[in-house]
């Protein structure tokens, strides 16, 4: 059976769980869902890329609600697949099954511990013509988010989550992090509504510690044009983490007074960086 961590580990690991915003049921549950998932808009076509959203830690694809009713108004295609944030590798490779379900090119975009997923996820997938992250994690090879959020000192994510076990199919345990629900708003989406903050924390997923420990073993981000939102006010990634990380990937990058939460708090930022890498993509066709 796996011991315990130590809250060392818990904590810095959890920083690492800066992953995404803890949002509000599954997408399939919205009207833009059945949009989203139609045939005609689950395969690409033509030289419009279709937007394919991957959330991160603590949240679910209702999280980018905001941001999907604003692009599919102006006639995107949108897909945003539930992320089953069990490992870095198996979720990259779940992500990569549905990107060879679309035709056409892609507009990769990820939120925190989704960032992770899609910077691998998308290696040797030439339909991505752009990734975007949003408050995300960018690893090189060899890189966890664990590592990432400890180069950085300001996240306090350690003290606002709580380690849970889950049994194995092999009859050891696991663990995984939840945010306190006393806690999420304050933490992970502070300026959003009271009574949205208190849904989007009875819904959050877990993440496995993992996941978060993990090393990268690709980087697409070197070999693929990308955009990067910092948010300035993030309490689970440092916000001089993500400048760092978007510098390094040389991504072209927007600044926004928001927290961690950001696609729930501001889509319309969010909305308007993922509308310029798509512009990108057509214009480069």
């Amino acid at each position: 059976m796996n011991r315990p961590m130590s809250r060392r580990a818990v904590t810095t690991s959890i920083l690492a769980a800066a992953a995404t915003l803890g949002s509000t049921g599954a997408l399939s549950a919205t009207p833009a869902a059945a949009t989203a998932h139609s045939p005609e808009n689950a395969h690409g076509r033509g030289d419009t890329p279709t937007i394919v959203l991957i959330h991160g830690a603590f949240a679910d694809a209702s999280s980018w609600k905001g941001v999907i009713e604003r692009l599919q108004r102006e006639g995107h295609r949108v897909l945003a697949p539930a992320l089953p944030l069990r490992g870095l590798t198996s979720d990259a490779t779940y992500v990569r099954s549905v990107l060879d379900s679309v035709d056409g090119p892609i507009v990769l975009v990820g939120h925190s511990y989704g960032g992770a997923v899609i910077s691998q996820a998308a290696a040797a997938a030439p339909q991505v013509k752009a990734l975007v992250y949003i408050a995300a994690f960018v690893p090189e090879v060899g890189e966890s988010a664990l590592q990432l959020t400890d180069r950085f000192p300001g996240s306090t994510l350690g003290q606002a989550t709580a380690t849970q076990y889950y049994p194995l199919a092999d009859g050891q345990q696991g663990a995984e992090l939840v945010i306190k629900k006393d806690l999420f708003r304050k933490q992970f989406a502070d300026g959003v509504p009271v009574r949205t903050a208190q849904v989007m924390a009875a819904g959050q997923r877990p993440i496995t510690l993992a996941a978060l420990q993990e090393p990268a073993t690709a980087a697409a981000w070197k070999t693929i044009p990308s955009w990067y939102l910092v948010a300035t006010e993030d309490r689970n990634i440092p916000p001089a983490a993500e400048r760092w990380m978007a510098r390094r990937a040389r991504a072209r990058t927007v600044t926004v007074r928001a927290p961690h939460a950001v696609s729930v708090s501001d889509p319309g930022p969010v909305t308007d960086l993922i509308r310029r890498a798509a512009r990108s993509v057509r214009t480069s066709r």
